[in-house]
């Protein structure tokens, strides 16, 4: 009676059912992907069955309350591993929505019948015709028509120089999410839906896709290698049975089997990635999964994106030169005075750079003349005089139309600040040009040093750039990378990653703007800056906190430390594996083949001691080792032959033998109740 009620409490469709459900929540979409969960999804199975057959009512195969126990035990240890990776389990597969977001939230002012109304950018078509001014973000692609404006193309190029955009010639096309600076433009809409900078974007973000890793493919093989190897070995104990005469009961079968697939190793890799991800996280790096932690400790090759990676963003001026028979006391104060009301990042770096307090000189009634696309120009005016600074073009057709000279000593020195990758800036008093400002790219502190360490650890460093050829070979120098890419388009970046990938390299892409995305998302680790734009932290799966592109190297030590400690991690599994292997068979056979005494080393008091045993040390072992999962094994820079026979004496030796001590143990006090 007692059995019967029991089974009507575990009926075996609902119990089948509920375990389905179970699985399913846990993991509802990576069940047989990933190979560590197809050999647990296996152990399922089989312990299904058995518990099927215990509620079918057999007796001969051992009594209800042992078989029962194993089951416990089984179902604890598989749905531990299943849970432990199910939990685990986040992906950088790059998404488009931070981009759709984009094209579909920004507002448009759009020009119908002569009257402005506001509409979602979405809704425009190809033909409508919107208006932007001061300060707005350009909704749609398009051509301006009408008024000249100062556009921020920083989310789209990640070049921090604004560019000048006018109706009439080859530079009218304005960009969806880029800025307007000053001044009003009419723009009309040029593009049809979906076929617009974002939707390029977008495309291109959904096309791309991380390869496997060297590592995660070797873990792949020798995982299912050993899953084969030991189905193999558990199915031909039923003839070896029958020939020894011996009745092995279906739970021993299925407690051997559970024994030896790579449950253990299965549940320690999810504690080892968040481990990494933790350590990570320490160092300021936010990391989408443990994957992407353990693939930088491989990287082959590293893109960084110029503009805020490599250098800090925002150009800051970096050099005076006044021109001849000018006092240098007397142009400082000029081009103070004429950055005065400049509220840019690069107004400001003048007034730094001079270390003088505008209001010092006590200039009373100025009038702020503010910079505007047509004029390309900014300044002040005072007590009769004229101050201007500007591009360098713009400055001498004002000089020139006031009949004063562009001398050759400062053409010389304008070509020389734009070869060294700068931006010159020519400053006029009443008409006369008076010198040169100098505005650099500023390089991040201490990154050539940096990027040395990447190249002693054999990691190869490429700066990506929409800078043409020589200013991005200047800049490039100076940083100290190995390689650069000019004049660089979203596609190029792909492409080039993608044939980097396919020489059997592992590479890693630092940006920070829309552009960069899609090479973000192809990347093996996409490390966005937390300055950049929401697509380009959406598309990496690692975010550098600090803005820091050599931070890239402390998450490379750490993913090699990752590696080493699943390598030391699986070594102790394996050896685990083969150890509960001599455990269990000789203590199944050793009353019929009474010669396999000699195989068992831990005299186990009877088979169902061994078998309950091993099982109980199967499902105990793993959380036992998951604070060394997440301590992980210190990385030290040895070979790999050094490092494989530090494994192997450490981790293989005490992986063979702490079975033998722990199965013994608890046979001990099994033996009490059997």
């Amino acid at each position: 009676m007692k059995r019967q009620r029991q089974t009507k409490l575990f009926e075996p469709e609902l119990v089948n059912e509920a375990l389905r459900q179970s699985f399913i929540k846990l993991n509802p979409k990576i069940l047989f992907r990933n190979p560590v969960m197809f050999t647990v999804e296996i152990g399922a199975v089989v312990i299904l069955g058995v518990c099927l057959w215990i509620l079918s009512g057999e007796k001969s195969q051992g009594s209800f309350l042992y078989n029962f126990i194993i089951f416990l035990i089984l179902l604890f240890t598989v749905l531990f591993a299943n849970f432990a990776e199910a939990i685990a389990e986040a992906r950088g597969k790059a998404q488009a929505d931070s981009l759709r977001k984009t094209r579909e939230e920004t507002p448009a002012r759009k020009l119908v019948n002569g009257e402005l109304i506001t509409v979602s950018s979405s809704q425009l078509i190809k033909g409508d015709v919107f208006i932007c001014e001061t300060g707005d973000i350009v909704p749609s692609d398009g051509e301006i028509i009408e008024g000249i404006a100062s556009i921020d193309e920083s989310a789209i190029t990640g070049e921090s120089a604004p560019v000048i955009r006018e109706s009439g010639g080859d530079k009218n096309s304005v960009t969806g999410g880029t800025k307007v600076l000053s001044d009003k433009i009419k723009v009309l809409v040029t593009t049809k839906p979906g076929e617009s900078f974002l939707d390029k974007m977008i495309a291109l973000v959904e096309s791309a896709t991380r390869q496997k890793t060297p590592n995660e493919i070797a873990l792949i093989i020798l995982l299912a290698g050993f899953t084969l190897i030991f189905i193999i070995v558990c199915a031909s104990l039923a003839p070896f049975a029958e020939y020894a005469k011996t009745a092995i009961p279906i739970s021993a079968y299925i407690s051997l089997f559970v024994c030896l697939i790579p449950t253990t190793i299965g549940g320690l890799l999810s504690a080892i990635g968040i481990a990494g991800m933790d350590r990570a996280l320490r160092a300021n790096v936010i990391a989408k999964s443990g994957k992407a932690v353990e693939t930088a400790g491989d990287l082959d090759t590293i893109l960084l994106d110029k503009t805020g990676t490599i250098t800090i963003g925002n150009r800051k001026a970096t050099n005076f030169y006044p021109a001849a028979g000018i006092d240098e006391k007397h142009f400082v104060k000029c081009v103070v005075l004429s950055s005065m009301a400049d509220e840019t990042p690069e107004g400001k770096s003048i007034i730094e750079l001079a270390g003088i307090n505008p209001l010092s000189y006590n200039i009373e009634n100025p009038c702020f003349i503010k910079f505007t696309a047509e004029t390309r120009s900014s300044g002040i005016n005072y007590n009769g005089t004229r101050i201007r600074k500007g591009a360098s073009d713009s400055i001498r057709r004002y000089a020139e139309k006031a009949g004063n000279a562009y001398t050759d000593e400062i053409d010389e020195r304008v070509k020389i600040i734009s070869g060294n990758g700068g931006t010159p800036l020519v400053v006029s008093e009443n008409e006369k040009i008076i010198g040169v400002i100098e505005l650099q790219d500023i390089i991040k502190p201490g990154i050539q040093e940096r990027f040395q360490r990447l190249r002693k650890m054999g990691v190869k460093t490429v700066m990506v750039t929409g800078d043409n050829p020589l200013t991005a070979k200047f800049i490039a120098e100076k940083a100290g990378v190995d390689d650069f890419i000019a004049e660089a388009k979203p596609e190029d970046k792909m492409i080039y990653i993608r044939q980097e990938q396919q020489r059997g390299k592992l590479v890693a892409m630092m940006g920070d703007g829309t552009n960069d995305a899609p090479a973000l998302a192809q990347a093996d680790v996409g490390v966005a800056m937390n300055s950049g734009t929401a697509a380009a932290k959406e598309a990496g799966n690692m975010v550098d906190l600090d803005n820091d592109p050599t931070k890239l190297i402390e998450v490379v030590e750490i993913g090699k430390q990752l590696l080493m400690t699943r390598g030391t991690l699986t070594t102790f599994s394996i050896a685990n594996d083969v150890a509960k292997y001599f455990a269990i068979v000789p203590a199944l056979f050793i009353a019929s083949i009474p010669a396999l005494q000699a195989l068992n080393i831990m005299n186990l008091h009877s088979p169902q001691s061994a078998i309950l045993s091993a099982i109980i040390f199967n499902a105990i072992i793993i959380p036992l080792l998951i604070p060394l999962a997440l301590k992980g094994v210190a990385y030290k820079p040895i070979g790999a032959s050094r490092l494989l026979r530090r494994n192997l004496f450490y981790y293989g030796l005490g992986g063979i033998l702490a079975p033998f001590i722990g199965i013994k143990l608890i046979d001990l006090v099994v033996a009490l109740f059997i």
